[in-house]
C-alpha cells in the first residue's frame, strides 16, 4: 500500500479526544497509530478500499462508506424497483433512457449514501466515540476534523444533485426533498425507539424518484413500493442495530432491536409479512391488463424470492451473535435483488 507523502489527519474535536485520553495529531511523513487505522470493524477483510487505495485518501472513504457498500446497494435497490415497476406499468419495455436513469441511479447511490454517511458520522461523533464498533470511525478516532467532514460531504452532495438534474422536473423536485429525512434521521436515535422508521423513510424514497424519472408522476402502486420498503428496513436494520444493543444502553441511543429484544422474531414476522403485502399490492395495480403471463409470472416470481429470502433470515438469526446480524444484514443485497432481477425480465417478456 503506497506510503502517505503528508498527514491528512487532523486533531479531532475535544469530545472524541478526551474519550481516547490524548490528541492524535500525527507529524507529517509518519503512519498514523489511530486503533483501528488498517481497517474498520465491520468492513469485509480485503476489500478493495483497503487493498488499492491510497492510504491518504482511506478515511475520507470510509467516512463515506465506501468500503462497506452494502448501505450503497440497499439505497440503490428501492430505486431500481421503482424504475422497473414503472416500465412495466407503461407496458413499453423500457428504452435508451432508463438504461441511463438505472445507470445514473448507481451513482447517485454511491455519492448519497456517502454524503449521508459523512453527515451521520459528524451527528453522531461523541455517541460513536462510546460504542466499541464505531470508535475507530474517521471523525471520533481524530483521522479527519470535522470541518474537513463538512467540505466532503458538501463535495458528495453536489456531485450527487448534479445527476439529479439530469432528470426530469418532478424527479428533481423529489429529490431534493429526500434531504428532510436525511437530515432528520442521525438525531431520531435520541428521542425515539424507532430511529429504523426514519431510516426506512430516508433510504426508500428513490422508488417515488425511481418511479417519475420513467413516468413523470407517482399514484398509488409507487406509494405501495415505498411502505414495502419501509418495511423491509424495519426488518433489515432491526437485524443491524442487534450488534450494538449493549453497547447502546451505555450510550443511552435507542433502537427497535432495544424496544423488541426477545420479542424480536415476532416483529420481524410482521414486516416481513407487511412488505409483501405492499409489494404485492403495488405490483398488482402497476401491471396493466394488457400484460402478458410472463410477465406477470416474472413479477409473482421475484415476489415469492424476496418473501423466501427474509423467512430464510429469520430461521438463521440468532440476536446475541453480532457476527450472524451483520452476515444477515448484508444478505438482504441479494434479497433485493431477487426481486429487481425479477422485474427486469417481467419488463422484458
Amino acid at each position: 500500500m503506497p506510503r502517505t507523502q503528508s498527514s491528512v489527519y487532523i486533531e479531532p474535536d475535544s469530545a472524541a479526544a478526551s474519550y481516547h485520553g490524548q490528541h492524535n495529531m500525527t507529524a507529517p511523513g509518519k503512519s498514523p497509530e489511530t486503533p483501528g487505522f488498517d481497517r474498520v470493524p465491520d468492513a469485509a477483510p480485503g476489500n478493495w478500499v483497503d487493498s488499492y487505495c491510497p492510504r491518504w485518501s482511506l478515511p475520507y472513504l470510509r467516512l463515506s462508506r465506501i468500503d462497506r457498500p452494502i448501505g450503497t446497494w440497499l439505497l440503490l435497490i428501492p430505486c431500481w424497483w421503482g424504475l422497473l415497476l414503472s416500465i412495466l406499468a407503461g407496458g413499453s419495455g423500457g428504452s435508451t433512457a432508463d438504461v441511463f436513469r438505472a445507470a445514473a441511479f448507481v451513482g447517485g447511490a454511491i455519492l448519497m449514501r456517502g454524503a449521508g454517511c459523512t453527515w451521520n458520522d459528524i451527528s453522531d461523533r461523541r455517541l460513536d466515540a462510546m460504542v466499541e464498533r464505531t470508535r475507530t470511525r474517521p471523525i471520533p478516532s481524530g483521522q479527519v476534523s470535522v470541518r474537513s467532514a463538512m467540505v466532503w460531504m458538501c463535495v458528495q452532495g453536489c456531485a450527487a444533485f448534479a445527476i439529479l438534474l439530469t432528470f426530469n422536473p418532478f424527479s428533481v423536485m423529489l429529490g431534493v426533498g429526500a434531504l428532510v429525512p436525511a437530515a432528520v434521521y442521525p438525531f431520531a436515535k435520541r428521542f425515539t425507539w424507532w430511529p429504523q422508521v426514519f431510516l426506512g423513510i430516508a433510504f426508500n424514497w428513490g422508488a417515488l424518484i425511481g418511479w417519475s424519472a420513467h413516468a413523470g408522476g407517482f399514484g398509488a402502486a409507487p406509494l405501495l413500493l415505498y411502505l414495502a420498503g419501509i418495511s423491509w428496513t424495519l426488518f433489515y436494520d432491526t437485524i443491524y442495530a442487534h450488534q450494538d444493543r449493549r453497547d447502546d444502553i451505555r450510550a443511552r441511543n435507542r433502537s427497535t432491536a432495544m424496544l423488541f429484544a426477545g420479542g424480536t422474531h415476532r416483529w420481524l414476522t410482521a414486516f416481513a409479512v407487511a412488505a409483501a403485502g405492499f409489494l404485492t399490492a403495488a405490483t398488482v395495480l402497476a401491471i396493466p391488463a394488457a400484460a402478458g403471463v410472463p410477465a406477470r409470472a416474472f413479477a409473482g416470481a421475484g415476489i415469492a424470492g424476496f418473501c423466501i429470502h427474509l423467512a430464510w433470515q429469520l430461521r438463521r438469526l440468532d440476536i446475541d451473535n453480532p457476527d450472524v446480524c451483520l452476515d444477515l444484514f448484508r444478505s438482504n443485497r441479494d434479497a433485493g435483488l431477487i426481486l429487481a432481477g425479477m422485474l427486469l425480465l417481467a419488463c422484458l417478456a
